[in-house]
Order: structure tokens, then sequence, then C-alpha cells
């Protein structure tokens, strides 16, 4: 296995923290934007006011697949991401073509740890923040939601070590979806949510990452006023092929799906899910398991 192969399968992790390019695992950057972020609404943001939304991730790997999907022999990797991403939102009253501008920020903190044959290290630190720009409109059986938003590089960001946090490059994401509430009295909905990242060249290394695309959502049933249950689902992809010396052009994609729970508690306008996922397909990329603990409140 060469040594640049190693690299760019370990740089799929599903979490931003193995997107960096060590030269002792040799990987390549996949995407900012984690696949299974959200899931049952995925596609609908709140009313007007101002947000803050705690994302909790646990990530675990330990198995490296090649490009039709089947483990490497030889490799036992070891990837364990703990990333908590504190997002806040603001949704004004200005309406245009019937929908509310919003806006938000987040900042992920990430602690990573990677074992692969001599390589064995851990670090936490702060990886690239994000900004967004928002529009969100709601009809009697559907909610809609578009963005546009960037990453911003920091220092926080070693070619030579897959578990610091940061990418090294700028990111611009398109976002556009729908959820779709089937009866009447919204018990059962279907959502789904679209991105596209678009990325610049990476300065350390002189890669441009290829475009990716992420659909993510669920399908759930309202068992209560305030208790949702469901299935969750991701697909991840990169479009195009990285650009720059020693880069590759391969499309590593996955997809994921599990069940989530989802509750909101009136009194404290606080809600709460948590969504677990398996990565069921993997190709040319790190194949493993997510838990997601999500947590909003409204000022």
């Amino acid at each position: 296995m060469k040594l640049n192969t190693i690299k760019h399968l370990l740089m799929g992790a599903a979490f931003t923290s193995l997107l960096a390019a060590p030269a002792t695992i040799n990987a390549q950057p996949v995407a900012h934007y984690v696949p299974g972020s959200e899931g049952l609404f995925a596609a609908t943001l709140p009313p007007p006011g101002i947000y803050l939304r705690d994302y909790n991730a646990f990530y675990y790997a330990d198995q490296i697949n090649d490009t039709s999907g089947n483990k490497i022999n030889g490799l036992s990797p070891k990837v364990f991401v703990y990333a908590q991403v504190p997002r806040l939102l603001w949704i004004t009253d200005l309406q245009v073509l019937g929908g509310y501008i919003g806006f938000d920020a987040l900042v992920p903190l990430e602690y990573q740890s990677v074992k692969l044959g001599p390589f064995d290290d851990h670090t936490f630190g702060m990886s690239d923040p994000f900004v967004e720009a928002t529009w969100s409109a709601h009809t009697k059986q559907f909610d809609f939601a578009l963005g546009f938003g960037t990453w911003f590089p920091t220092e926080n960001y070693n070619p030579q070590n897959p578990t610091w946090a940061g990418l090294g490059y700028w990111g611009y994401m398109f976002t556009a979806g729908a959820t779709w509430y089937i009866d009447t009295d919204k018990k059962w909905s279907v959502s789904a949510l679209n991105r596209f990242e678009i990325n610049s060249q990476q300065a350390e290394t002189g890669i441009t990452p290829g475009t990716v695309y992420t659909v993510e959502g669920g399908i759930g049933y309202a068992v209560s006023k305030i208790v949702t249950i469901g299935a969750a689902g991701y697909y991840q992809q990169r479009v195009n092929g990285n650009v720059g010396d020693h880069s590759t052009s391969d499309l590593p994609h996955t997809s994921g799906i599990g069940p989530e729970i989802a509750t909101f508690f009136p009194s404290m306008m606080l809600g709460v899910s948590l969504r677990y996922e398996y990565a069921f397909l993997a190709e040319d990329r790190l194949q493993g398991s997510t838990v997601m603990l999500t947590v909003t409140k409204r000022f």
C-alpha cells in the first residue's frame, strides 16, 4: 500500500479532524461538512429568534476500505473523534419572498485520536469556523431552507499530523432543502437537505480539494406533541478529483443510516435529539459509526 494512498483513505473520515495530510499516513481532504450532522428535520430552520444549538458528535472507525468498498487487509486503524460544535443562530423578522432572513455561525472544537501502524497521536483544538446567511419559509405542509456560507481556515493545521483539527483551506457551501409534513396533523415528516462545497487551494500543499456533495435527512413520526422518532441517513461524495501535485482523482463516498429520537420541552424552549448512524457504504475512505447529540435552546 502506497503511503499517499493511506493518506487519502484517512482523509475520508467522517469528521474534519482527519482532513489533513500527514507524511506518515498520507491523506487528502474530503470536506469541511460532516455528513449526518442533521437528521429528521434537517431542512427545517426555527421561527424568528435567537438560538444556541450545540452539536456533540462521537465518531469511531477501525476499518479502511478501497475504491470498491472492500476492507483493506493489513491496515488496522483506530480512529476516535469527539467534536463539540456550538452554533449561534439568529433568524430575523425581515422577510424576502415570503421567507425569513437569518444568520448563523459555528466553531468546531475537536478531540481526535488516530492510530495506524507507527503513527499514534491525539490532539484537542479548534477546527475551521463557519458563517452563513440563510432564507427559510414555512407553509402549512412544507418548510424550506436556503443558505450560503464560508469556512475560514485557522492556524490549527499541520500537514504532517491528521489529528490537528483545521483543514488549511477556504470553503464555500451552498445549501437547499425542504421538509414535507405528509398528513394534515403533521405526524409524518420527510426531510432532505442538500449541500455543495466548493473549495480553494490548500496553501501548505498546493492541492485544491474537489467539490463535495452531501445530502442528509430523515423520515419521522410524531408519537406525541413533543416526541418524534424515525430513521435518519446521509450520503456524501466528492464529485470531481483534487487538483495539484501529489493529489488524487479518486471520488470517495459514504452513506449511513440509523435511528433518531427528538423531543422538545416547551416550558424551557429546549429541543434535544439523539441519533446513531452506521456507515453501511464507504469507498476509498474510513468506515465507522457516528453518535450525534444535539441540544437547541431559544433565548
